[in-house]
């Protein structure tokens, strides 16, 4: 029930962003999304290199000088794997500044932004599900405390989220109990990504290190590309990088206390 629990925080993060179409007729206020940016960015990276890097060289001691190799080959093909589907898909390039696709395409906006908030969300799904695999897989090499924390640190970044797909619909002229379903549901895509990621793990035990650095490719893939452009942007950068320093300095304490 706990790692039920512990799958179900992203989508609380993304639900409470929708749920402001009840309380805001425009977006979330730039200075907030700067903040919220910057210290999710913080928090996956920490968590990409601690809680998912580590414990995957740490499961594979036994070989060791190579047990470099798991985490180094399932980060570099969590990285090219989402290179590829960044670049075949055609999506709107930045989630939360909605920046336009470069390349043309028939899609519809709210389509591209869909299929954008997609490939955002499946590596975050695919760390929370990596993650807590290496709980249930019991070798204490992954904690439960840090895999909630990795959770919820992405349950941070998906509140904007939610709110960027729910208070557009609202504008478009939809109710607020329909535009705010819209925006929780999308992030639904996280706990089932999550699940697979478990079920996989559980069906094929060794691939356990090679899923774990290959979410945490995924994750960096994803605060490289939009996280620190969004944290980084204009004037406000200073909140982004401050953000991103507390984000990832709690990261690293809870990771080595918990």
């Amino acid at each position: 029930m706990d790692i039920v629990m512990g799958l179900m925080v992203p989508l609380l993060g993304t639900t409470v962003g929708a749920a402001c179409v009840f309380f805001l007729k425009k977006q979330i206020a730039p200075n907030l999304q700067h903040i919220f940016t910057g210290f999710a960015a913080g928090v996956m990276v920490a968590a990409s290199i601690w809680s998912l890097l580590t414990p995957a060289m740490e499961m594979c001691e036994v070989r060791g000088k190579w047990s470099v190799v798991p985490a180094l080959s399932g980060f570099l093909l969590g990285i090219i794997f989402f290179l590829l589907v960044d670049m075949l898909v055609p999506h709107l390039q930045r989630v939360v500044s909605r920046e336009p696709e470069e390349r043309k395409s028939r899609l519809g906006r709210t389509t591209m932004l869909t299929l954008a908030v997609t490939i955002h969300n499946l590596p975050e799904g695919a760390a929370c599900g990596a993650i807590f695999a290496g709980v249930l897989n019991g070798d204490g090499a992954v904690t439960y405390a840090g895999a909630l924390t990795l959770a919820i640190g992405i349950a941070i970044q998906n509140i904007p989220e939610g709110a960027i797909i729910a208070l557009p619909q609202r504008s478009e002229g939809s109710s607020r109990l329909k535009s705010f379903f819209m925006g929780a549901l999308s992030g639904v895509v996280e706990p089932v990504g999550a699940a697979l990621a478990i079920l996989l793990a559980s069906v094929v035990t060794p691939i356990l290190p090679y899923l774990l650095a290959f979410a945490a490719g995924a994750m960096i893939y994803v605060v490289v590309k939009e996280l620190i452009p969004e944290a980084s942007e204009d004037k406000r950068s200073n909140l982004g990088t401050i953000s991103f320093a507390m984000g990832f300095a709690l990261m690293m304490t809870l990771d080595k206390t918990l």
